[in-house]
C-alpha cells in the first residue's frame, strides 16, 4: 500500500478456445505489463486459462493436462514478478469439476476459490459441467504439485489490505458472496467473469457493480471475457471495470479486438474511514470463519498515482449540475419553509451585502415565500453600508432586492459604530479586529431588533466554509435564527447562485452574474483610492477552493495532513505549488481547531451534502482540542 492506495489492474487477454498454452502466454504478457506499472493485484476473466466457452471439452483429460502445464508456466513467471495474479480455470476434485479462481504470487498458488452460484438458464447451462462450491467436501487440494487452500472462505492480503473473490454469477444473486467477504474484512472484491453482451445489459451490469461497491463500501474490480471466446451463440465484449464505493473510476473499451490492461488505484484508507463511521456495517456479519492468506511483502511498493482527483469535491459534475443544484436549493427552501411555518413569523429579516452568501440566502427566502404562497414583501431585506462598502456591492444589493420584489431598507451603520468607538474608547483610525467586529455586531443587532419589531425571523447568510475557518464574528454574522447556508461550502455557493440566476428574469440574472464576479470580502475595511474592495478574504485566509478540498477530506474521511497534502498536490498540480498548498493547509488546520467554539453554538440550519459541522448533527468536537502538529508537513 502507498499513501493508503493499492494499485490494481483488470486484464482482458487475447484468447483461443481450449488452447491453454496460447492463453497462458497472453496472460503472461499482460502480467509483465502490469508488473512494469507496479500493479499489486491483476485480475483476469473467468476460466481465462482454458477459455469459458469450452463446453463439453471440459470433460476432456487433455484439457486438464494442458491446464497443469499452464499453471506451472504462470508459477515460474511469478518468481520474477511481485504482482498477485488472479486467473480462472476449471479444477477437478473427487470426480467433480469446479469453476475456480487461482491466486498466484511468488512462484506459489496461494489459494483456489470456487464459484458459489452457477447460472443454468437461457444461454447458460454451467451445471452441465460444474459443481457449486457448497458441494465441495475438502478445504485443501493438490494442484500443480502444491497443497493449496480451497474454498469460498479465503481472503488474501495482510493487516493493511485484503481482498476476496467472486466469479461472474456471484454478483447477480440477491446476496452476493462478496458481501460477507467485505463484512469479514475484505476491502476489495475481484470478480472473474464471462458475461456475454446483450442490448442494455452493460448498463445494468454497471449499476450492479456500482451498487455492490457502495453497499459494501469497497473497491470492486471486474474482468470479463472478450474477443477470442467462441461466438457460436453469444458474443463477449471484454468488460474491464474498476469501481470504488459507488463510483466507476476506470473501465475498458468494449468490443475491442486487442488485449487490454486497465490500471487504477483504490483508496483503501478512504474505504476504511467510511466503514469506521458506519455503525451498521458489520451488523449482518455471519458466523462464517475465514482463512487469511498472506501475500508476499514485496507486494507493497511505491508507485505514482494515475488517478486524478476532483479539485472541487463539493461541486456536482457538469452532467448532473442542474439537477443537483435544484435538489440542494429545494433542501434549503424546505428547511426554511418548515421553520417559517412553525414560528408563525410575520417576516423574514435578512442582511443583504451584495456578496455571494447573502445573495444565495435571499434567493432561498424568495423561493420559500413563493412556495408557501406568501407575499414577497414579507421578506425584509436590509442593506447596511459601513466603512468598507463599495458602490458595486451597494448597488447590487439594492437592485437585486428591488428586482426580486422584497421589502427594501437601508440603514447605515457608520454613526452607530463611531458612537460605539467613543463608548469603548477605541481609535477609529486603528483598523484592527475591534474596528471590524464592531461593524459585524452592529449589523447583527439591527437585524435582530428589526426581527423583534416586525415579529420576524433573522435568516443567516454564512456558509459552511466560513464555519470551518471561523471566518465570522462571534455573536455577529455568526448568529441568526435560521442559517440556510450553513451546509453549503463556498465553492458550491457560486454554482448555486449561477444556477438560480438562469431561473429568473433578465434583469435579476445580470445582477446575479455581477455578484458572482465580485471578489469575496466582508468589506469591513475602507475601499482603496479607486473605490474598489481592499479587503479580499482569500488574500487573508487562503483560496476557498483549497480550504473546501481540505475540509472535505478532513471531515468526510478523517485523513491525516500528510494524506490531504498528497491528494491536494494531485488535484491542484497546475494551480498551486507544494509550498503554497502546505502554507494554506497549516492555516486551515490551525483555524479549524482554534475556531471550534463558534461552531459549538451555531444556529440551526439544513444539512445539504455529506459534510456538516453542526454540533447537533455531524460534528462533535471539544473547543479546547489541540491542533495537529504540522511543523514538518511537506518535508
Amino acid at each position: 500500500m502507498y499513501k493508503g492506495f493499492i494499485r490494481v489492474a483488470t486484464a482482458i487477454p487475447e484468447l483461443k478456445v481450449a488452447d491453454c498454452a496460447f492463453n497462458v502466454s497472453k496472460i503472461a504478457e499482460l502480467a509483465r505489463q502490469a508488473e512494469a506499472q507496479k500493479v499489486q493485484v491483476v485480475c483476469f476473466p473467468e476460466l481465462s486459462v482454458s477459455s469459458y466457452s469450452c463446453a463439453d471439452l471440459f470433460y476432456q483429460q487433455q484439457l486438464y493436462a494442458d491446464i497443469d502445464n499452464a499453471l506451472n508456466e504462470l508459477r515460474m513467471l511469478t518468481f520474477t514478478t511481485t504482482a498477485a495474479l488472479i486467473v480462472g480455470l476449471p479444477v477437478v476434485i473427487e470426480n467433480q469439476i469446479f469453476n475456480c479462481a487461482a491466486v498466484i504470487q511468488g512462484g506459489h498458488i496461494l489459494g483456489i476459490v470456487p464459484k458459489t452460484h452457477l447460472p443454468n438458464n437461457n444461454e447458460f447451462y454451467e451445471k452441465r459441467w460444474f459443481t457449486e462450491a457448497a458441494k465441495a467436501t475438502v478445504n485443501e487440494i493438490i494442484l500443480a504439485g502444491e497443497t493449496v487452500p480451497f474454498g469460498t472462505d479465503l481472503l488474501f492480503g495482510d493487516a493493511h489490505f485484503s481482498f476476496g473473490i467472486e466469479i461472474c454469477e456471484d454478483l447477480w444473486v440477491p446476496i452476493p458472496p462478496g458481501t460477507q467477504h467485505c463484512l469479514h474484512g475484505a476491502d476489495v472484491i475481484f470478480n472473474l467473469s464471462a458475461s456475454n453482451e446483450l442490448t442494455g445489459k452493460h448498463n445494468y451490469l454497471c449499476q450492479l457493480i456500482v451498487q455492490q461497491s457502495a453497499r459494501c463500501i469497497s473497491g470492486y474490480v471486474y474482468s470479463s471475457a472478450g474477443f477470442g471466446e467462441s461466438t457460436t451463440d453469444v458474443v463477449y465484449g471484454g468488460n474491464a471495470i474498476v469501481a470504488e464505493n459507488g463510483k466507476i473510476i476506470a473501465k475498458s473499451e468494449r468490443f475491442s479486438l486487442e488485449a487490454q490492461l486497465i490500471v487504477s488505484e483504490i483508496d483503501v484508507e478512504r474505504l476504511k474511514a467510511d466503514r469506521l463511521k458506519n455503525g451498521n456495517f458489520s451488523n449482518l456479519r455471519t458466523d462464517k470463519k475465514y482463512r487469511h492468506i498472506k501475500l508476499e511483502d514485496a507486494y507493497f511498493s511505491k508507485f505514482e498515482i494515475s488517478r486524478k482527483f476532483e479539485k472541487h469535491p463539493f461541486v456536482p459534475s457538469v452532467a448532473n449540475r442542474d439537477a443537483a443544484c435544484g435538489e440542494i436549493f429545494s433542501i434549503q427552501v424546505n428547511g426554511l419553509a418548515k421553520r417559517w411555518m412553525h414560528t408563525k413569523a410575520e417576516t423574514l429579516v435578512i442582511g443583504i451585502s451584495g456578496g455571494l452568501d447573502s445573495t444565495l440566502a435571499l434567493l432561498v427566502c424568495v423561493k420559500t415565500a413563493d412556495k408557501l404562497g406568501f407575499d414577497r414583501k414579507r421578506i425584509v431585506g436590509i442593506t447596511m453600508p459601513g466603512f468598507g462598502t463599495t458602490n458595486r456591492t451597494y448597488n447590487n444589493a439594492l437592485q437585486l432586492m428591488q428586482a426580486l420584489g422584497v421589502s427594501v431598507k437601508e440603514i447605515s451603520i457608520k454613526d452607530a459604530c463611531i458612537q460605539h468607538f467613543k463608548d469603548i474608547e477605541h481609535d477609529p483610525l486603528l483598523h484592527d479586529v475591534t474596528y471590524e467586529n464592531t461593524q459585524a455586531r452592529e449589523r447583527t443587532q439591527i437585524l435582530m431588533d428589526m426581527a423583534n419589531k416586525t415579529n420576524g425571523l433573522v435568516v443567516g447568510t454564512g456558509d459552511l466554509s466560513e464555519l470551518a475557518l471561523g471566518w465570522a464574528t462571534y455573536n455577529g454574522d455568526h448568529m441568526s435564527m435560521y442559517a440556510v447556508n450553513s451546509g453549503v461550502p463556498k465553492t458550491l455557493v457560486r454554482y448555486l447562485v449561477d444556477w438560480a440566476s438562469h431561473q429568473l428574469d433578465k434583469q435579476s440574472e445580470e445582477i446575479l452574474q455581477d455578484v458572482i464576479d465580485t471578489p469575496v470580502s466582508p468589506e469591513l475595511l475602507p475601499a482603496d483610492e479607486e473605490g474598489n474592495i481592499a479587503q479580499k478574504t482569500e488574500d487573508l485566509v487562503g483560496p476557498y477552493e483549497l480550504h473546501d478540498f481540505f475540509l472535505y477530506y478532513f471531515v468526510r474521511f478523517g485523513f491525516s495532513p500528510e494524506k490531504i497534502l498528497f491528494l491536494a498536490q494531485n488535484a491542484f498540480e497546475k494551480e498551486y505549488d507544494k509550498e503554497n498548498i502546505v502554507k494554506w493547509l497549516k492555516i486551515f488546520i490551525r483555524r479549524f481547531f482554534n475556531q471550534q467554539f463558534k461552531r459549538s453554538c451555531m444556529p440551526d440550519g439544513p444539512k445539504v451534502g455529506s459534510i456538516n459541522l453542526s454540533p447537533r448533527g455531524d460534528w462533535r468536537m471539544p473547543s479546547d482540542a489541540v491542533a495537529w502538529a504540522t511543523g514538518k508537513l511537506g518535508e
